[in-house]
């Protein structure tokens, strides 16, 4: 297993020795992101439209995996990597920058890296996307499954090989789903949850495949499937019930300006996944990784946004200094930071730029 540099935070580190494996296993696609910010509408047919800002970046996979890496989580990823320009890209950043376990992933020769240009307009995003199947199943490249606290799986196709070995060792899974185009929302979906700890849809997901209209009511629908159940609702924060310990909760949204929302959503399941291993209370999870999200976004860059725990300790500080107003009870709400980011070192893990061309292209 790669170290992490010496600089990064590990908040688990009082409740794990050295060699306990890893926190985070994922499997899954990586793509390379080509990300525009900042277009006045998105281009039509024989119309050239300019954008305010470009980043690139590794995506799919790789944004939860750097996501988690920033927050501390010794994380391993297995995914398929071509042999060309985007997947060096993409292994050196995962790799050599972000500190993120390549092990069980594998360089293909001949096989074209799957490429998205992600193209955000206001608080919303349209992507194209370019990629083949990769030469060969995620079990069959992964063996048995690394030794780890928690996997992230998407529903929808099934429970992999590797998923239920990783399940019947004492992995926790974490699953979301992705958006179904067909429109069908096949509630046998959600039959794959038996194997699962939580659930993290957003909230049309939600409410499409529990066949209601209100986010709470389907928050109370998938508790019966799975023992911790979580919606997000975007700017109106995001709620979950612990059908374990009985929790219920409902947190708010920070009111920040949304720049590039592209893998806020993974930054948050990375966020709620640390809270978790960390055992922190259900709304000091939900407060977390509303806050890692409402940081990510405010950058531009998807996967290379994803804040580390030296953004938090700079929003902890900052926020602190102020202390008053509104600000005052966004301190009251983050109480359980305050002891942690006094052991956050002046140079831990910060956004990194999030191109491979010159700083200039992200302003």
């Amino acid at each position: 297993m790669s170290p992490s540099p010496p600089t990064r935070f590990d908040p688990l580190a009082s409740t794990r020795g050295r060699d306990g494996g890893f926190d985070l296993f994922l499997s899954g696609t990586v793509f390379f992101d080509l990300i525009f910010t900042g277009l006045p509408r998105l281009p039509e047919g024989g119309t050239e439209v300019w954008s305010d800002g470009m980043g690139s970046c590794p995506g799919g996979v790789a944004n939860v995996a750097i996501a988690s890496s920033r927050l501390g989580l010794r994380t391993s990823v297995a995914a398929a990597f071509g042999d060309d320009s985007y997947g060096d890209f993409c292994w050196e950043t995962l790799c050599e920058q972000e500190g993120v376990d390549l092990s069980r992933s594998r360089r293909y020769d001949g096989w074209h890296s799957p490429v998205t240009v992600s193209m955000s307009v206001e608080r919303d995003r349209s992507m194209l996307t370019h990629g083949h199947d990769p030469p060969e199943s995620a079990s069959a490249m992964i063996g048995a499954p690394p030794t780890a606290q928690a996997s992230f799986i998407t529903l929808g196709h099934g429970i992999e090989g590797w998923a239920r070995q990783a399940h019947q060792t004492g992995t926790l899974l974490f699953a979301d789903t992705g958006w179904d185009h067909s429109g069908a929302w096949s509630q046998d979906v959600l039959s794959e949850l038996e194997f699962c700890h939580a659930f993290l849809p957003n909230a049309p997901e939600a409410m499409a495949y529990t066949r209601t209209d209100d986010p709470w009511a389907a928050l109370y629908a998938l508790a019966d499937y799975v023992p911790i159940a979580v919606v997000t609702a975007g700017a109106h924060g995001s709620l979950a019930v612990d059908s374990v310990t009985g929790e219920e909760e409902w947190v708010p949204a920070l009111p920040v300006t949304s720049i590039d929302p592209t893998g806020a959503g993974d930054v948050f399941a990375a966020a709620f996944v640390t809270g978790t291993l960390a055992k922190w209370s259900l709304a000091d999870r939900l407060g977390f990784a509303n806050l890692a999200a409402a940081l990510a976004v405010q950058q531009v860059g998807g996967s290379l946004a994803a804040p580390g725990w030296g953004d938090i300790a700079d929003w902890w500080n900052h926020a602190e200094q102020r202390g008053s107003g509104g600000t005052a009870q966004w301190l009251r709400r983050y109480t359980f930071l305050a002891d942690l980011v006094r052991d956050v070192p002046a140079e831990a893990v910060r956004r990194a730029t999030a191109t491979i061309a010159r700083r200039s292209d992200v302003g």
